[in-house]
Formats: structure tokens, C-alpha cells, sequence
């Protein structure tokens, strides 16, 4: 690896070995490492290596995607449906120009809406009929950003709720066979439940718990939430179960001879070499939770994605089939990108020999 330095400001002298070791590791795990190739490429270090990864890193993906672009927009206006032609890339990305116009237009009201109630309030107080004051949460559409920001805390929650009950039972099943014996057969029968299967008997069991509503957690967002992790349980509680069950025997014997308690063995040598699988397991979890929100959303009306893609659907405007195509895109990007942030915490509480 070249050591060269590179003269930023005076004063300040930039090593790019020290540079590379801190921010190339980080920059793979979200999915940028091409950007290091980009600069090392610029500072002359080694450039038929830095062009080679390049390559493979950035130039064939970016190949890849204007292909994918190309063929739709040849393809898309000889499809035609009951909502006009299927919209090519030029018309999705339109949309997002509108969908941000429409953002701001309602955060604008919202503004105006609750600078007209502290108006009124302060008139009120003033001429002495302070029993008069009303303080009203504005009650607008929820705008595409608003919705999006819905789907990421309904999913956290329902994977939140997921890891906190699959990680337990996994490293009971992995400790004892009885258990295992005994969660196995659940395991495998709820497993392929659909979401569409668990949505009614959620609804109807959450509309008869949760009796007062609370305005930080809708009974829809609970709904949803709670869809979210009947499916995506599975993938954490079964690897934190082979995780368990596979460590190393002698490790297991060194707590024995060294009298250590249960909970002491598991703290400190079950869970630290069950940790890659249970991380493995946990990213799984986040990516079926995060496919399962979308159609729990459609069907409890929680006003997340999943919600705008269906109202866009019923919607039938000129301009919903391009409003849906964008969703389904920002669906798969926000996809890509909470599975990279699972796979930086899992490098970062996970030792490898390659971090």
C-alpha cells in the first residue's frame, strides 16, 4: 500500500495509509467502497490496480443499471394498462420533483395551521378567556416523506420486538435439546405463514387489547408492527439456535472447570461465539420484516409506503403508476440500505480477521 502524503493545507499533511485502514473498512461496509478506488486512483497510487477495481466496483454496476434504464424506457410505452402506458425512468423521476413540491406545500399549512391557533390563543389569553384556548394537532394528509419515515419506525418496531423475543428462546433451544425438541414443531408450522394470514387475527386481537389508542403508536402502526414480527422472527430465533448449538465443546467445558454459572458461561462464551450467526440471523430478520411491512401496511392502513402504493392504486390518476414504480424503487434502496446498516453493526460488535 503507497504511504504517499498528499499537501491538503499548510500545516496539515495527509497520509493515505492511515486514511484507508480507518475509512476504506467503513466505506465497503455501506457499499462505497468504490470511492476509495476514486481516490486512490487521483492520487496516482498504483493505477492499473485502482482502474481494475474500478471497474468491477463501479463501471460495470453503473453499465448494469443504464442497461436495465435503457430497456425500460424502450419497452414501457408499448405496454398499456387501464391507468394509461406503463411510465419510463423519465416520467418516475418527474414524480419525485412533485411528490417533494407536494411535501412542502402541506409542511407549509402545517405552519401556517398552528401559527393561526397561537395567534388565536394569545387573543384569547389576552382579553382574559383563557378557558377558551384549544391546542389541536394539525390533521393533514401524510406526504410521501412522512410515510416513509412511518414504514422505517414501524419496522424498527417490529424487529425490535422480534430480536427481543427471538434471541432468548434461540439460546434456550441451543442450550437444551428438550427445548429445542419441544419449539422445533412451532417453529416449523408458523414459519411459512404469510403475512396476509397472520394480518386478521392480529387486527382482531389488537382491536380487542388495545382498547385506548395512543397518539405516538396507532393501533394500525401497532397492527402492522406486530404482523411484522410474527414473520420475521424465524430467521433470528433458528440461527441463534445453530449458533448456540455450535460452539465449540471445549469452550463449554473451560466454564465447567472453571465453575462459572449459567448465566455467566452464556454472557461470556456462548453468546460472543453465537454472535456471527445470531448478526446473520438478524439481518434476514430486518429484510422479511422489512417485505412484510409493505403489504401489512396495504391491509391495516397504517400511512406508511405500503399505504401509498395502495391509495396511488386506487387512486387512478395519470400519474399513480409512476408514483407506485417510484415507491417500489425508494422501497428497494431504503432495502439495500438498512441491510448495510445491519452488516456495519454486525462488523463493528463482531470480531473477523478481515475487520
Amino acid at each position: 500500500m503507497s504511504s504517499r502524503n498528499i499537501q491538503a493545507t499548510p500545516g496539515y499533511v495527509f497520509t493515505w495509509s492511515g486514511f484507508s485502514e480507518k475509512t476504506q473498512h467503513w466505506l465497503n461496509l455501506i457499499g462505497m467502497g468504490w470511492s476509495v478506488h476514486l481516490v486512490k486512483l487521483a492520487v496516482g497510487s498504483n493505477r492499473a490496480e485502482q482502474l481494475s477495481e474500478l471497474k468491477n466496483s463501479l463501471i460495470i454496476p453503473s453499465l448494469g443499471i443504464a442497461v436495465f434504464l435503457m430497456i425500460w424506457a424502450a419497452l414501457a410505452p408499448q405496454v398499456k394498462t387501464s391507468l394509461g402506458v406503463i411510465p419510463g425512468p423519465a416520467q418516475v423521476w418527474e414524480q419525485v420533483g412533485n411528490l417533494a413540491e407536494d411535501h412542502q406545500r402541506e409542511k407549509d399549512k402545517e405552519a401556517r395551521f398552528y401559527q393561526r391557533q397561537e395567534e388565536r390563543n394569545t387573543r384569547l389569553i389576552a382579553a382574559g378567556d383563557a378557558d377558551k384556548v384549544k391546542v389541536r394537532n394539525y390533521t393533514g394528509k401524510a406526504t410521501f416523506i412522512d410515510q416513509i419515515f412511518t414504514s422505517l419506525i414501524t419496522v424498527a418496531l417490529g424487529f425490535f420486538i422480534a430480536t427481543i423475543i427471538a434471541i432468548p428462546i434461540g439460546l434456550a433451544c441451543g442450550l437444551s435439546k428438550t427445548v429445542q425438541g419441544a419449539v422445533n414443531p412451532l417453529i416449523q408450522i408458523f414459519k411459512p405463514v404469510s403475512p396476509l394470514a397472520w394480518l386478521p387475527i392480529v387486527t382482531m386481537i389488537v382491536s380487542a387489547l388495545y382498547i385506548d389508542p395512543s397518539n405516538w403508536l396507532p393501533k394500525s402502526m401497532l397492527i402492522s408492527a406486530v404482523t411484522v414480527t410474527l414473520c420475521s422472527l424465524w430467521p433470528t430465533l433458528v440461527n441463534t439456535t445453530v449458533g448456540v448449538a455450535s460452539v465449540d465443546k471445549d469452550l463449554v467445558n473451560v466454564t465447567r472447570v472453571l465453575k462459572l454459572s449459567t448465566y455467566q458461561s452464556v454472557l461470556k462464551v456462548v453468546l460472543p461465539s453465537a454472535m456471527p450467526l445470531i448478526f446473520t440471523g438478524m439481518r434476514l430478520s430486518l429484510g422479511v420484516g422489512w417485505m412484510v411491512l409493505i403489504a401489512a401496511e396495504m391491509l391495516a392502513q397504517n400511512p406508511g409506503l405500503g399505504k401509498f402504493v395502495w391509495d396511488e392504486f386506487q387512486n387512478g390518476s395519470s400519474d399513480s403508476l409512476a408514483r407506485i414504480m417510484l415507491a417500489v424503487i425508494v422501497i428497494g434502496i431504503i432495502g439495500f440500505i438498512l441491510d448495510r446498516l445491519m452488516f456495519a453493526l454486525q462488523s463493528t460488535f463482531v470480531f473477523s480477521e478481515n475487520s
